[in-house]
């Protein structure tokens, strides 16, 4: 296993983390909104075609009906969530690392450090199911051009006036059951692969940007191999009008595998994978970026 030059410190996870998330924002929102919509499009009636025919059209309708601006809809939300978000899933991840250390020094399984992970995950779904919600609310409304909503905070306002704070934090289960083991993936898979692409007797802090990029990536590619059939279910649950699925998750996902059969759980793939990479081989290359510049300005913290 890897060398640890320096003590786990989950401070500088957290800012690091939240420098990551801005550069995850940033990279990813325009694949986001176009996932959003492909994944919320109602289905044609028959002999229609529907609204959006993949992924590229998706994107290319977008940009012509709205610009770039379009693509860049509703960041905001997730620019203020992210940040705050990704530094306690960091910090989470950090400290699942501590909490499993004997000794500072002590080098950590990859059973370890996917516990690790599936704590960070447990975290950050604390401030992100109620963020989520208000994403998907969001970027549906401008799809379907029917406003309801004037933005983040009116959102809010709405659904705890209708459902209280019940209705702000609707489909916490489906992310818990989301991030939890996607999390894991996700810190173990690029602990992994920084590991097999450090050179014999080099540590893993030296690594090169295309090699943090390429770990980045693929951490995040599975993380969502992982994730995307919750996130399937989360967003239609979460989209859907107050009383449709009494029963939760089951409903939507009898719903949906009548309907459409078991291939729709991956609704929205090729969305997904596009993005996954790039966002998250930005977010890693933030944070290692950051944790440099903080181990260089603060060794002690």
């Amino acid at each position: 296993m890897s060398k640890q030059p320096q003590p786990i410190s989950p401070v500088k996870n957290f800012f690091a983390g939240g420098f990551g998330g801005v550069c995850l924002v940033f990279a990813g929102h325009p694949l986001d909104t176009i996932k959003v919509r492909i994944q919320t499009q109602t289905k044609p009636a028959p002999g229609q075609s529907p609204l959006y025919a993949g992924t590229f059209d998706c994107f290319k309708q977008t940009l012509a009906k709205e610009g770039v601006k379009g693509l860049y809809k509703g960041m905001a939300a997730p620019i203020i969530g992210v940040t705050p978000m990704f530094a306690v899933c960091f910090f989470g991840f950090g400290l699942g690392k501590k909490l499993q250390q004997k000794t500072p020094d002590d080098i950590l399984t990859y059973p370890q450090l996917f516990a690790a992970g599936m704590l960070s995950g447990v975290f950050t779904t604390a401030i992100m199911a109620p963020g989520e919600r208000i994403k998907c609310l969001l970027q549906i409304q401008a799809a379907s051009g029917s406003v309801k909503y004037n933005g983040p905070m009116d959102c809010v306002k709405q659904l705890y006036k209708e459902s209280g704070i019940r209705g702000i934090y609707k489909g916490t289960a489906l992310t818990l059951m989301r991030d939890i083991p996607a999390s894991g993936m996700y810190f173990m898979t690029y602990e992994w692969l920084k590991h097999i692409l450090t050179p014999e007797g080099r540590s893993p802090s030296e690594l090169s940007v295309p090699s943090v990029l390429f770990a980045g990536g693929m951490a995040g590619i599975f993380n969502w191999a992982v994730a995307i059939p919750p996130d399937v279910l989360k967003s239609r649950f979460q989209t859907a009008p107050e009383g449709k699925y009494p029963n939760g998750f089951r409903d939507v996902l009898r719903e949906l595998i009548r309907e459409e059969g078991i291939g729709s759980l991956y609704k929205g793939f090729t969305a997904v994978m596009i993005r996954a990479f790039p966002a998250n081989a930005a977010c890693f290359l933030g944070f290692e970026l950051a944790m440099k510049f903080l181990n260089w300005a603060a060794p002690n913290l």
